[in-house]
């Protein structure tokens, strides 16, 4: 007979012979909270069930988060070591993986110097582990090459909220406030399937009467409810967010008051707006002047409204004042500290934000630091037990390390939690880098396509076999619970870098012998940082469902609304972005007459590695498609279900044809989730934004053949 396991008078069901252990998705930054049903004898996971009292999500679960127990146990898990030998991959032992790897990493630097090494991490992983990713690259390898996959994610969210506000944190306010928002304006995120469990808040909303205006190039599920549906055309979000302020100054829906007292640049902004009326707007966006006007008149009228965007608006080579325009918009209207409103971007993995934070970028250091500052360098030393001297200096982007590998500076990379032969631009250079390097070792629980090319494969643990911690989008810092003991051989990341650093004489640097160890240094080493997480413990995340940072000693209450007060900035005031529209790094020329986009759909997430292992989201979306307007396809005699050759200036890649409406007559869509000869980042543009070194997902040229 099924009992029930009551917990704040929410019922989970739980089946003879069985328990529940409360944790929360492996996949997006919702972080959807859930209880992993475990069979008691077996010790193997059989089921999830919502959580009902988790308040972000409320027990609403996505068809990744439903099935993500499914990667667990796996037949494909990666279980013991792998070593290549003629090609192929054999199995080995931990010792013979680590013999291999200390004796390729003492010769490369031994030839040509520590920075012969690197380390692209990832933001999949818990927090503890991100921070370790950077004391390993810098404290025991010695190497300045380290970076991350964020640099294809969040970077351009960082550097706009970095030059706007003074602090990077991808959401001013809780989630749950949200309920209570007067108008949404949301650009370049496609919320309804990347974030689906976040649509429940503006269901709400809506049904008090909130307004929603959805600036995207597609009519995504979102934009059919929409009030007004901006649809510009890709790389155009800097000139319709000048075209929007333009619009408030004019309009008189300006908070003076607070604009006088908390911005700057305020007198620079108006004469920078002045010229994007709605016509020169409408001429450079493709959207009519109405729903321009329209747009403006519902946002400058609600008094609480949030700004939110992702992806869209970021993975572009003006991300970094996209995301600072669209902000200052929010500022404009003085919603930024005030219940219910603010800015907010939707964080793409599940733990991009406080990946972000710790040191796998490669100009940061724990607690937000930068490491060209002398004081951020001789702190972080201290508490690591290194010398200053012997902190690295500033490394390079992600993509970026695939130009010192052609240059033949990077000999080694070890990948850990991430798939660049999948989710990079222009891939064929990225496989050719994977090539030419002299030694490659891999962290990862699938054999990944980035994992084909490596020399040494480590088996790492899934995201239910190790505990720590996360921060989900807004900021808030949750426990992550070990479910189930590590399939086969396969152990923590960090546990990996510890053998690793013993092996390369710095075994002392990593005295851990688990995740809770290393989250007590990890809040010592963010302590009087931006990204300050010293008062957050273990109990307090238990007992609170969470703590937001800034949380700067044990007594603070965290801070779940941020700049009530004052802004990061040196003088306390947020930066109005001044800036002019551009080109995009390509247009559409006579060669390459169309513009490609790319993105997710709510079956798939990221490279795929994980999703396109699970029968059920297999079946619902098997294959990448090219989705286009039926007024562009008929120009090349398409029908719905023909297959087509897609060309940019990099490679090519054939594709079956979905028609739609719901997309610009200019504009193709292909989702991303796919490796090899399916890899739509075989064509996409690695032109890079000059602040966040984020490559151009978003836009290029293409041009359309039929086969």
């Amino acid at each position: 007979m099924s009992v029930y396991q009551v917990k704040d008078g929410v019922k989970n069901l739980i089946k003879p012979g069985e328990k529940l252990i409360t944790t929360h998705c492996c996949y997006c930054g919702m972080q959807c909270g859930m209880h992993i049903r475990v069979n008691e004898k077996s010790g193997k996971v059989v089921g999830v069930e919502p959580r009902y009292d988790w308040p972000v999500t409320n027990g609403k679960m996505c068809p990744k988060g439903v099935t993500a127990y499914q990667t667990i146990d796996h037949k494909e898990r990666i279980k013991t070591p792998l070593i290549k030998k003629n090609g192929q991959f054999v199995e080995a032992t931990w010792k013979e993986a680590l013999d291999l790897i200390e004796e390729n990493y003492k010769r490369l630097q031994r030839e040509h110097g520590k920075d012969a090494l690197s380390v692209f991490g990832g933001v999949s992983m818990t927090n503890e582990k991100c921070y370790l990713v950077g004391k390993y690259a810098r404290a025991v390898l010695g190497t300045r090459y380290i970076d991350y996959n964020g640099r294809f994610c969040m970077s351009s969210a960082a550097g706009g909220f970095m030059k706007t506000f003074g602090i990077d944190r991808g959401s001013t306010l809780p989630w749950p406030e949200l309920e209570h928002t007067d108008c949404f304006f949301m650009a370049g995120t496609n919320t309804a399937e990347c974030h689906p469990t976040s649509i429940q808040w503006l269901w709400k909303a809506k049904d008090k009467g909130a307004k929603l205006i959805v600036a995207d190039p597609r009519e995504v599920p979102t934009a059919r409810v929409a009030d007004v549906h901006l649809d510009l055309k890709p790389g155009t979000d800097s000139a319709l967010a000048n075209g929007m302020m333009h619009l408030l100054i004019k309009e008189g829906y300006v908070d003076e008051a607070y604009v006088a007292e908390r911005c700057n640049n305020y007198e620079e902004l108006k004469d920078s707006v002045r010229k994007y009326t709605p016509k020169y707007t409408s001429e450079i966006t493709g959207v009519a002047e109405e729903k321009i006007i329209k747009a403006a008149h519902i946002f400058g009228q609600s008094p609480k409204s949030v700004v939110m965007f992702a992806r869209g608006v970021e993975q572009q080579t003006k991300g970094v004042d996209n995301v600072a325009l669209y902000s200052s918009m929010a500022l404009l209207r003085g919603q930024v500290g005030k219940f219910a409103s603010g800015v907010a971007t939707f964080t793409g993995q599940g733990n991009g934000q406080g990946g972000r934070e710790h040191g796998q970028k490669a100009d940061a250091l724990p607690g937000y630091r930068k490491i060209n500052d002398p004081e951020a360098v001789k702190y972080i030393s201290g508490v690591w037990g290194i010398n200053p001297s012997e902190m690295p200096k500033e490394g390079v982007s992600a993509y970026e390390m695939f130009d010192e590998i052609q240059r033949g500076k990077i000999r080694a990379m070890h990948v850990i939690c991430s798939n660049p032969a999948v989710s990079a631009p222009n891939t064929e250079y990225i496989w050719d880098g994977f090539k030419k390097l002299d030694f490659m070792v891999v962290s990862d629980f699938f054999l990944s396509e980035t994992a084909e090319f490596a020399d040494v494969v480590l088996p790492a643990t899934s995201w239910a076999e190790d505990e720590g911690t996360t921060t989900n989008l807004e900021g808030r810092v949750i426990r992550i619970r070990k479910v189930v003991e590590p399939i086969g051989e396969s152990k923590p990341d960090w546990e990996i870098f510890k053998m690793i650093a013993e092996r390369m004489g710095k075994g002392h640097l990593f005295p851990y012998n688990n995740a809770r160890e290393i989250f007590e240094e990890f809040r010592i080493a963010s302590k009087g940082g931006k990204a300050d997480y010293y008062g957050i413990t273990w109990e307090r995340i238990e007992k609170e469902d969470g703590v937001f940072w800034p949380c700067p000693s044990e007594d603070h209450p965290g801070t779940p609304t941020m700049f009530k007060e004052k802004f990061g900035t040196p003088d306390g005031k947020a930066n109005l972005a001044v800036v002019k529209w551009q080109e995009p790094g390509e247009i559409p020329t006579p060669e390459y007459p169309h513009i490609l986009t790319t993105g997710r759909v709510v079956f798939h997430y990221l490279s795929g590695s994980q999703t396109r292992r699970v029968d059920f989201l297999m079946e619902q979306c098997p294959l990448p498609y090219v989705e286009m307007h039926p007024e562009l396809a008929s120009q090349y005699n398409l029908l719905n279900g023909d297959k087509v050759k897609l060309t940019t200036k990099r490679s090519h890649m054939e594709l079956e044809v979905r028609l739609t409406k719901a997309i610009r007559k200019d504009t193709i869509f292909v989702p991303y989730h796919w490796g090899k000869e399916l890899a739509v980042n075989q064509l996409t543009n690695p032109a890079l934004d000059p602040t966040s070194r984020m490559p151009e997902f978003k836009v290029c040229s293409v041009k359309i053949e039929k086969i």
